[in-house]
């Protein structure tokens, strides 16, 4: 019988397939079967198609100084406004007398993509004022519809640009920046580290007017 030779190009043998495929040694020929999601994994893993590619987005809340209180992890196709309530849920701000934690900010400020109406009745009903500007269709739908105009507070919302600083800062972290975790529970903690770091970079370095 002649032996089998190789192209010498492909690097696959020129021999003919006989129409079965080998079973691996020591696995019986049996599929191993799906691995189950640890506790708090969502199915996608926070993983989503946007406009940037294939990407994670952060729902972030800071207090009025920069530092962060609270993250979550949604795919990145996902809209901002369906995260409002679970993020500010997750606050506990302990008081300095003791007694219940605080939850709830006086006043939240956030750009136009959390300008919807449900939005500003839950901030509403929790005793939170809302420093989000309006959309340009909510302005044109309003003139030919006129109706009250919700307040704004132009002063207020021009510090909103402590968060975006405190993502930046937070970016700084190539763990962050870069997400190499597959679980969306590893990737949370790596932010949760990070936030951790921002505190104790904190309590070392006073606040002053250039922080």
């Amino acid at each position: 019988m002649r032996p089998d030779r190789s192209s010498g190009r492909s690097g696959a043998s020129t021999a003919a397939p006989s129409g079965r495929i080998a079973t691996p040694p020591g696995r019986g020929g049996k599929r191993r079967p799906p691995k189950q999601r640890p506790p708090g994994e969502p199915a996608d893993h926070a993983l989503g198609r946007s406009r940037g590619g294939f990407t994670t987005k952060l729902h972030l809340v800071t207090d009025g100084t920069g530092l962060p209180l609270a993250v979550a992890l949604s795919a990145g196709q996902a809209h901002e406004s369906k995260y409002v309530a679970p993020v500010l849920n997750a606050v506990r701000i302990p008081r300095r007398g003791g007694g219940r934690r605080r939850s709830r900010p006086r006043t939240l400020a956030g750009d136009k993509g959390y300008s919807y109406p449900h939005i500003r009745r839950w901030l509403r009903r929790h005793h939170m004022r809302a420093v989000i500007p309006e959309r340009d269709d909510q302005r044109q739908r309003r003139a030919h519809r006129p109706g009250r105009k919700p307040s704004f507070d132009r002063a207020a919302y021009r510090r909103r640009h402590i968060i975006e600083n405190c993502v930046g800062w937070m970016k700084e972290a190539r763990g962050v920046a870069t997400r190499y975790e597959k679980l969306a529970i590893h990737f949370l903690g790596v932010l949760k580290l990070a936030m951790i770091r921002r505190l104790l970079k904190r309590l070392n370095t006073p606040l002053s007017h250039t922080a």
